[in-house]
């Protein structure tokens, strides 16, 4: 509940002295600075003690991440910024055009411009609350007065017209910072939402270029597939002409037979991989068939970008869902601000001119015109708890932001360094593995060899192909991770994202900054 003080707005009418209208004006001008220096006195009428956010933000320093210092050569520097358009560094053409296609028509996006679009028309709104408003209203009636009402003749019981043209202007006055606050408020949910749509333009393109990546490996498994089966077939040929000759059994005739089918099975289910890996391609691009008519892609033709070896503080702060979450924590602390300052009176000033006559003939006459203004002062005495329970659930809301805060800057911090311990350490699993292929390779051609030349049976053959088809994907395998674990890694970067196309930077964000760097 809030109670209305008015200075007296009575001024002499025009019959009175002049020495009596100056005597009124002294006296309202007086009562209306009386009431504007109460106003330090009357905040403490209503009770906000006790109330405060208890979370508190991590930062860089609590999570151990490094400083930034120059890297070994051949890595990335750890001061330097993650491209922009870091998919390019993979050198592939057809896969820069369907990003390029990805981030121009994806509804996704689409979404999440429209949410930015959203924030910013709340952010001017709250801006139009700072300044003055003037309306204008013309109202003309005609009206049969009661004759027994509170008008005398020769209203009463007569039908008359009246007009009333009045220009009404206001302004209330931000005394303790609420229309600021809630201003800056908008501006940090505004902020958030263009973070969080550059952080969907991140995943978009990080997903395309995984799937791509995925299209790429299988179809480099069912190069390995299709070359099985034509080394099968060739082995076959060959145990049919020994058994022709009777140097082979029966057995090792059916052991080569049951060899094709199983390959083809492998090609087949290659395909169905591929076709659905197209399909989810098409989807992440906004077009169906996107995917059908490219040429496909070679992991031996996509190239490797350079990685840091340990995790650098400043790029993490650039990551747009870490900056998304720090604009959530300023947007609901200045939320808090506004709570509390409804517990402080607020002051609105109007003012009005116009014309007001019953009777239309005389509305442009001298004598019909009106004016007044005054301010109006509210102050919250008693409210039954109403402006605590709005500030204890805006306090409530302050510390969600900043856990989710915390979550998000822990999971990013486990993002990173995840992908690039997986990056260091598929490097060592490829080096162990293209020894190992190259020992399966010549084991397999030895047995070949010893089977010829009926030293060996075709069990060593078939065993010792069995280890260079394991590797041979193995290798596939290696190298698609590798370059997923690429993508990932830009990603976790945050792809190149600057915190550079904020709306406004709100005074309090200097000291949430401090935690994302």
């Amino acid at each position: 509940m809030k109670n209305q003080l008015h200075p007296s707005s009575s001024l002499p009418g025009p019959a009175e002295p002049a020495r009596s209208r100056l005597q009124g004006a002294a006296l309202y001008f007086a009562t209306l600075a009386l009431a504007i220096a109460a106003l330090p006195g009357l905040t403490g009428c209503a009770d906000m003690s006790g109330i405060s956010s208890q979370a508190r933000m991590r930062d860089a320093a609590s999570l151990g991440l490094a400083p930034a210092t120059p890297a070994a050569p051949g890595t990335l520097q750890v001061d330097a910024a993650v491209p922009a358009d870091w998919w390019r560094g993979f050198g592939d053409a057809q896969l820069d055009a369907l990003i390029d296609r990805a981030l121009a028509g994806s509804p996704n996006l689409k979404l999440a411009e429209a949410r930015v679009a959203r924030a910013t028309a709340f952010t001017e709104a709250a801006r139009a609350t700072e300044g003055p408003r003037l309306t204008g209203s013309l109202d003309v009636n005609r009206q049969l007065y009661s004759a027994n009402g509170p008008y005398p003749p020769p209203l009463a019981g007569n039908i008359y017209n009246s007009g009333t043209a009045r220009l009404t202007g206001s302004w209330e006055i931000d005394f303790f910072g609420e229309h600021r606050a809630a201003l800056q408020a908008a501006l940090g949910a505004a902020n958030a939402a263009q973070a969080e749509a550059q952080s969907a333009r991140l995943l978009l393109a990080a997903n395309v270029a995984r799937s791509y990546i995925q299209w790429a490996r299988l179809q480099a498994q069912l190069d390995v597939a299709e070359r099985t089966l034509a080394q099968r077939t060739e082995t076959l040929h060959l145990v049919q002409d020994r058994f022709a000759a009777g140097l082979d059994t029966q057995l090792e005739r059916r052991q080569a037979e049951g060899g094709l089918p199983e390959a083809r099975q492998q090609i087949e289910g290659l395909r169905e991989q591929i076709a659905l890996a197209r399909n989810a391609l098409g989807a992440l691009v906004g077009d169906p068939n996107a995917a059908q008519a490219l040429a496909a892609p070679s992991l031996a033709t996509l190239h490797s970008i350079a990685s840091p070896q340990r995790l650098p503080a400043d790029l993490l702060g650039r990551r747009p869902d870490v900056a998304a979450a720090r604009w959530r924590v300023e947007a609901a602390t200045q939320d808090v601000a506004v709570a509390r300052a409804q517990f402080y009176p607020n002051v609105n000033l109007t003012a009005f001119v116009g014309l007001s006559t019953i009777g239309l003939d005389n509305f442009a006459r001298a004598g019909s015109k009106e004016w007044g203004l005054g301010p109006a002062i509210r102050l919250p005495i008693f409210d039954s708890g109403r402006l605590r329970a709005n500030l204890r659930g805006k306090s409530a809301d302050l510390d969600a932001a900043v856990e989710s805060y915390n979550a998000t800057l822990l999971d990013a911090v486990h993002d990173a360094a995840d992908q690039i311990a997986s990056s260091a350490a598929i490097d060592r699993q490829q080096a162990e593995q293209r020894q190992a292929q190259q020992a399966a390779e010549a084991s397999w051609a030895l047995a070949r060899e010893r089977y010829q030349a009926g030293l060996g049976n075709y069990l060593n053959v078939l065993s010792a192909e069995t280890g260079v088809l394991a590797q041979r994907r193995q290798a596939v395998d290696l190298a698609a991770r590798r370059l997923d674990t690429q993508v990932a890694l830009m990603r976790a970067l945050g792809g190149g994202w600057q915190d550079g196309g904020a709306l406004q930077q709100p005074a309090a964000a200097a000291t949430t900054t401090a935690a994302a760097r």
